[in-house]
């Protein structure tokens, strides 16, 4: 029953990411290519190029993280190709473990950084934040867009979250397929 809903979140969630990212990468194309043009005409816009690298960010991630959930991230499959089949199980789960490993470890440092804590031990006041820990990450503005950057790193926590459940599904989906017959059957979803 968990493995069924885990993995059901994992694909709606890499779908949902497959077209986030398509749309990003589309609007990073967009937006380059206006700046192309209102820079050969002369009237340059000048926030252009960082919302066109902040775009480049966000896809960088949401397609990363839908690249864990398929497991089509970049790798060496002549390995699998190579050695026998319940061999190949052992390497996709060691795998799945260094990339829930890689995750667990980028949250952990995602929170140190947004530290949340110590948001809220100052009362959400972001000044006394500051003051407190020097950590600036809530009022630091982008160089031309004007908006925190917070906003912008905002993809790293949500990359964690979404990297941890593809990760996990796909362990999981790895362990009840390696199970023997019968133990495989009575996890089977009814």
């Amino acid at each position: 029953m968990v493995l069924a809903t885990l993995a059901s979140v994992s694909r709606t969630l890499a779908k949902v990411e497959i077209h986030t990212a398509a749309a990003l990468a589309a609007a990073v194309t967009a937006l380059v290519l206006l700046n192309v043009v209102t820079g050969t005409a002369g009237v340059a816009i000048f926030w252009v190029d960082e919302a066109a690298i902040y775009a480049m960010i966000w896809m960088a991630f949401i397609a990363t993280s839908a690249a864990f959930a398929n497991r089509s991230a970049i790798a060496v499959t002549l390995v699998f190709e190579l050695v026998p089949e319940r061999v190949g199980r052992i390497f996709r789960t060691i795998i799945d473990v260094f990339v829930l490993i890689f995750a667990a470890s980028m949250g952990v440092m995602t929170w140190l950084w947004f530290d949340p804590a110590g948001l809220i031990a100052a009362g959400f006041d972001v000044g006394a934040f500051q003051m407190a820990t020097f950590n600036f990450i809530y009022a630091e503005p982008t160089s031309t867009l004007g908006i925190s950057k917070v906003w912008i790193w905002a993809i790293v926590p949500i990359f964690v979250v979404t990297t941890s459940i593809h990760a996990l599904a796909n362990l999981l989906a790895g362990q009840a397929s390696a199970a023997p017959a019968g133990e495989a059957a009575a996890e089977a979803p009814k």
